[in-house]
């Protein structure tokens, strides 16, 4: 803000366009009869050309309707995928549990342990099997708790394949075609009209 460009008035100029374009549209809220917790998480490993920070995210269903959903810059700079996806995955988790524990305070009757769905074989690995552990020191141990909750059956971590990763839509540019079609996976609808 403090001394802008032209490259940051062009990108300002596309959220605006983006936002013009999109202000008649929103979440469409479902009832049914399905009261699991669900997520997706993803990131993206070191494309900040600026800094090599990876971005991660992660989008939380309540039944069909997405109630959570979070983008953003991760704090330290990553040194694989792995580790990127892993931070996404702790990020996710917490804010599952997070719900989990608002719904029971709101005496709202929970089945199932939440899943979370991620796209990186060796994050899903990392969350259940603690034979990775000597490989991956590195990982900030605050991030392990995911792996304590998995193993006191408080949550599943389950892989999903890229092509289906929901919070894809978080992390990474996509062309219109496939952001159209990640916004009908979203429930995001035109508004009724008035």
């Amino acid at each position: 803000m403090h001394a802008p460009t032209d490259s940051h008035w062009v990108v300002v100029k596309r959220i605006l366009r983006y936002l013009k374009g999109t202000a008649f549209y929103g979440f469409h809220i479902t009832q049914g009869s399905s009261f699991a917790l669900h997520g997706f998480t993803d990131a993206d490993w070191a494309d900040s050309i600026d800094d090599r920070k990876s971005m991660g995210g992660y989008l939380v269903f309540f039944g069909q309707t997405s109630i959570s959903w979070k983008s953003g810059k991760q704090h330290t700079i990553i040194r694989s995928s792995t580790e990127a996806e892993y931070k996404a995955l702790a990020h996710g988790t917490a804010e599952v549990i997070w719900l989990q524990y608002l719904l029971t305070d709101l005496q709202v009757p929970s089945v199932y342990a939440p899943t979370i769905w991620c796209d990186n074989l060796g994050a899903t690995y990392l969350s259940a099997n603690p034979i990775f552990h000597a490989c991956t020191k590195h990982v900030e141990v605050d991030y392990h708790f995911v792996r304590d909750r998995v193993a006191k059956k408080e949550i599943q971590i389950r892989f999903v394949p890229s092509r289906d990763q929901l919070a894809d839509v978080f992390t990474k540019p996509f062309p219109v075609a496939s952001f159209t079609a990640f916004w009908f996976k979203l429930r995001v609808d035109p508004l009724p009209s008035a």
